[in-house]
């Protein structure tokens, strides 16, 4: 069964990804970027192709989201995808998921004044395009000639507050974590101990840490343990300016990135008065 780990984009779904998958595919808890690979994204082009679904039509592709995750998914065993897709209908036939094949949602979400520069700076963007594309319907990828495989199919993000509000529908049969990505950085161990227990709840096991793993996670997921891994090995999720054809560090400022200092007063409004109800809900406001 599948765990969704869902995320609006640059909000701390790869922190998360990291942790988990340190934690549950490797011997020590000790995090590197090969082991991050075990948890993949959805959609991505190559679980369609191998079921012979053409991927030059978008349409097509919407239509076998739960063709193909019958086709990768076993009941047997916990799964974690990691997405960015808002949790959308198509035509009211075609669902992102359904609750046969998914166990919950771990959902990760990120002030959206900070998303604006995080996101401005990954897509070589102002603020004042960026701010756009929260408050737009985003797609992302569709590059089918892209090395990034993650990258060759269509994400359809939606606006930061359709992302967010989408997932909460597994709130209702109690298949839901939020986790705040400012929560996850001041306080990692007890946010980590809660995305554990919420898994283990899941999946209806004993809940039993492994306190050596446990400890190494959180050593090793530490943001500038990351960003010095990055610059040592490279991330292949990182990407280069579109103006320079430099490369953009991925784990670029993470905790130090403050809107406050980084954000115009026109941008940080035009934010809020959008997004104030998701906002206040949030405690952002």
């Amino acid at each position: 069964m599948i765990i969704w780990l869902a995320s609006y984009p640059k909000s701390g779904n790869t922190l998360v990804r990291s942790m988990l998958s340190a934690y549950f595919f490797s011997k020590d808890g000790i995090c590197n970027f090969d082991i991050v690979k075990n948890i993949k994204h959805f959609p991505t082009l190559e679980l369609f192709e191998k079921l012979n679904i053409d991927p030059n039509k978008n349409n097509e592709i919407i239509r076998n989201y739960i063709k193909v995750q019958n086709a990768i998914n076993d009941k047997n065993s916990i799964q974690f995808m990691k997405t960015h897709s808002y949790l959308f209908n198509f035509d009211n036939k075609y669902p992102f998921t359904n609750l046969d094949i998914s166990l919950g949602v771990i959902y990760i979400v990120r002030d959206p004044r900070n998303v604006v520069s995080s996101l401005a700076k990954f897509e070589s963007k102002t603020d004042e395009e960026t701010v756009n594309l929260l408050t737009q319907n985003l797609t992302l990828g569709g590059y089918l000639k892209s090395s990034l495989e993650h990258e060759r199919t269509t994400t359809y993000v939606g606006t930061w507050g359709n992302n967010y509000n989408s997932w909460k529908s597994f709130k209702e049969v109690n298949k839901y974590l939020l986790i705040k990505y400012e929560d996850l950085i001041l306080e990692r161990e007890k946010i980590f101990l809660k995305i554990l227990e919420f898994i283990y709840q899941l999946n209806g096991s004993k809940f039993q840490i492994n306190e050596k793993k446990f400890k190494n996670v959180i050593k090793t997921t530490e943001f500038k343990y990351l960003q010095n891994l990055e610059i040592k090995q490279g991330f292949e999720e990182a990407r280069k300016d579109k103006k320079n054809s430099e490369k953009i560090p991925f784990f670029n400022l993470g905790p130090k990135r403050d809107w406050r200092k980084s954000i115009d007063k026109k941008i940080r409004e035009k934010i809020e008065k959008i997004f104030e109800r998701e906002m206040k809900e949030l405690g952002y406001l």
